[in-house]
């Protein structure tokens, strides 16, 4: 694969992994706002969904694809950003992994309480909140391993 073919694959799939994880947390927050159990039994389902079909993937061409980039282009792994980077990455799964799972129970909750007639119950809210919770430094670490990946630098270190 060529350096160029890699580098927009390497974005393709940095655009997917943001864009996908920031509209799903935004729609999935917005529906348990609106208190619809319909609406927030579907749109969990199909963050689940979203999650193995977009985020997954990307999930791993993220590093596999940056690791060659920067062989490619001759930097070193052991460059402040692209350590930090990885760092930076790990901590963001860290995040993700323990929101993937209460993802899958939000759905299951919400899914089992449409078929009962029920309110949602408490659990299920708590499991919100601490998905929010997970999700803010996830989001804002985000921001940070982009800013590494254009500007290739950390503000202050050499």
């Amino acid at each position: 694969m060529t350096y160029l073919m890699l580098k927009y694959v390497h974005l393709l799939s940095m655009v997917v992994l943001f864009g996908v994880g920031l509209g799903s947390a935004f729609y999935k927050w917005s529906a348990d706002r609106g208190n619809n159990l319909a609406q927030i039994a579907a749109t969990n389902r199909t963050v689940v969904l979203a999650d193995w079909i977009f985020t997954t993937p990307t999930v791993i061409i993220q590093p596999v694809s940056g690791i060659l980039l920067a062989n490619a282009a001759g930097f070193s792994l052991h460059s402040p950003w692209i350590s930090t980077s990885l760092l930076l990455y790990a901590f963001v799964g860290a995040c993700w992994i323990p929101v993937v799972w209460l993802q899958i129970r939000m759905r299951d909750i919400s899914l089992a309480a449409g078929q009962k007639n029920a309110d949602l119950p408490d659990l299920y809210w708590r499991y919100a909140r601490l998905w929010f919770w997970l999700g803010v430094p996830a989001f804002v670490t985000m921001l940070g391993i982009v800013y590494l990946m254009v500007f290739k630098s950390i503000p202050g270190v050499k």
